[in-house]
């Protein structure tokens, strides 16, 4: 075959193969760019939150849809992109990598990695803004989520599904209640997802160092919008980790959800309302703050068994001014979320971790949230507290003190210490009853205050080795019996455990013979109801003297 033969064959076939079809793009001009935010005329059919691509390769998100142009926030880098420059379109609205591939890994609002781990392997992606689910869809909480944390879980318990708010001044240990949470749901079946929303880049990769000293992050997932990055990383960062989370939800698995913090975020989307030209409204925030975050905690929730059973557990965190929280942004998340965990700053420079206040705070859920054995032995603690809270103002008057006040005074001073606890040290639920029935039976009385701290670390191990520790872990709840002999076993541990204090006085603390507990006869229940038919049968003597 001749070279021209070659050559028209070659022509021939790709005149068959050729189509007639026209490829359609759309493609805008920038009118005008800087501060994070691009103008952009021509793209008249363009979609709210589609990400359109510019000429240096960066992405933008459609938020501002006018008659004439279009504001665009940048998502990329922007100093490279000049008047005139073309602008395509995308035709998907912004959406992030979901799956377990993302477990263990660290990426930015937009799902990329950025911990130099290599590419998400993920197939699917979801777009960041839905629609919660509706009420039909849902159940009640009644299941609970353990912190670990004594004072949270005996007093203001949260349960799965539960949107809980973390609020207080800056530096009083907001972020260390949410990542000791994250810890303690080690081994429990919980994906955990932190998202850091203009924190430092050593903050970060300080907690993320946290959670691989204790193996957590084998079920956590960090998304990152650090102080450098662009404001609509920041305000995009939230969505991104609840539609990561809600892609385990829909599998029916149990997720927990830590938003550090929602302040930054309400910042990030204020400067953005500024920049595209929105009218201000209190605190020059834009008159939509409100629904920016209602629309994201309400995602959070718990479904019901029709549509898979999975939950969200959502901690945001809010950071207030010198402990204002009737400012605006606070007030709009409390009205949001069901019960809040105020952190008190003058408890906090005191030395009272976690610095909780038990009178500012609250659980909407509650007791339902509980494991019964907790709840049994903690309904009088809040009662307690503030008892002791109004005391001890009230003494610092006064010298002269009747029996009475200075039992409550010393009894919530105990309290106190006992509810304090190390950073990164969760309690089982478990000892966590074991702790709070000491408290309640006035076991602690025993305990001089400053050894209140090695008393509990004793107490646990101690109950580790028994018998009754496992008989309650099977059962979960306390019955009369169990209750008989954890009081035997106190009064047993205290009387060996005191002598290993020096210059001790048990007389100060209490009668001696108090610790000689003697159980109380519990009425076992009858398994033969003939058998006691003839117990109650009267014998011929008491017949004689009834005669």
């Amino acid at each position: 075959m001749s070279n021209s033969d070659k050559f028209s064959t070659t022509i021939k076939a790709r005149i068959n193969k050729y189509s007639s079809k026209a490829t359609f793009e759309e493609e805008g001009k920038v009118i005008s760019v800087g501060d994070g935010i691009a103008y952009v005329s021509g793209l008249t059919n363009l979609m709210l939150n589609e990400l359109v691509r510019f000429e240096n390769g960066s992405y933008g998100m459609a938020l501002n849809l006018e008659t004439d142009f279009v504001g665009v926030v940048m998502l990329g880098e922007y100093k490279d992109i000049k008047e005139d420059s073309p602008v395509k379109r995308t035709k998907t609205v912004v959406s992030v990598p979901v799956g377990d591939s993302l477990i263990g890994r660290i990426v930015n609002p937009i799902g990329e990695p950025i911990d130099g781990k290599g590419k998400v392997s993920s197939n699917k992606f979801e777009p960041i803004e839905k629609i919660a689910p509706g009420v039909m869809a849902r159940q009640s909480v009644d299941q609970s989520l353990s912190t670990g944390i004594l004072s949270i879980d005996s007093m203001f318990p949260i349960g799965r599904g539960q949107r809980e708010l973390i609020i207080g001044d800056r530096q009083t240990g907001k972020t260390t209640v949410a990542l000791d949470t994250i810890l303690n749901q080690k081994g429990k079946n919980v994906y955990c997802v932190y998202v850091a929303i203009g924190q430092k880049n050593s903050s970060v990769a300080q907690l993320a160092r946290t959670l691989n000293a204790h193996d957590a992050m084998k079920y956590t997932t960090i998304v990152s919008a650090t102080a450098s990055d662009l404001p609509a990383l920041k305000y995009i960062a939230p969505y991104t980790g609840v539609t990561i989370a809600e892609e385990w939800m829909r599998q029916g698995k149990d997720v927990l959800i830590v938003y550090d913090d929602l302040s930054k975020h309400a910042v990030a989307y204020r400067t953005i309302s500024l920049l595209l030209r929105r009218p201000p409204g209190r605190e020059a925030y834009p008159g939509d703050v409100f629904y920016l975050h209602s629309r994201l905690l309400e995602r959070a929730g718990r479904m019901n068994k029709e549509n898979g059973g999975g939950s969200i557990t959502a901690l945001p965190i809010i950071e207030t001014q010198a402990g204002d929280i009737s400012a605006y942004i606070p007030t709009n998340v409390i009205s949001i979320t069901d019960g809040q965990l105020f952190m008190e700053t003058s408890m906090f420079n005191a030395g009272q971790r976690p610095a909780i206040s038990a009178g500012l705070s609250v659980s909407r859920v509650g007791s339902a949230a509980q494991i019964k054995a907790v709840k049994q032995m903690s309904g009088s603690l809040k009662l307690e507290l503030a008892q002791y809270s109004e005391l001890n103002a009230f003494s610092q008057f006064g010298s002269d003190l009747d029996a009475e006040t200075k039992r409550v005074l010393e009894h919530g001073a105990r309290i106190m210490e006992m509810i304090k606890q190390p950073q990164n040290q969760p309690y089982d639920q478990i000892d966590e009853a074991i702790l709070l029935f000491a408290i309640k039976y006035r076991f602690i009385k025993w305990i001089p205050v400053e050894s209140i701290s090695q008393f509990k670390q004793d107490t646990i191990s101690h109950f580790k080795k028994l018998a009754i520790r496992a008989t309650l872990e099977k059962n979960k709840a306390f019955d009369d019996n169990l209750i008989e002999q954890f009081k035997v076993e106190f009064s047993k541990f205290l009387k060996s455990y005191i002598t290993s204090f020096k210059n001790y006085d048990i007389c100060k603390y209490g009668k001696p013979t108090e610790l000689d507990y003697k159980p109380a006869k519990v009425a076992s229940k009858v398994e033969n109801p003939k058998q006691e038919v003839k117990q109650l049968k009267p014998t011929k003597s008491s017949k004689k003297k009834t005669k």
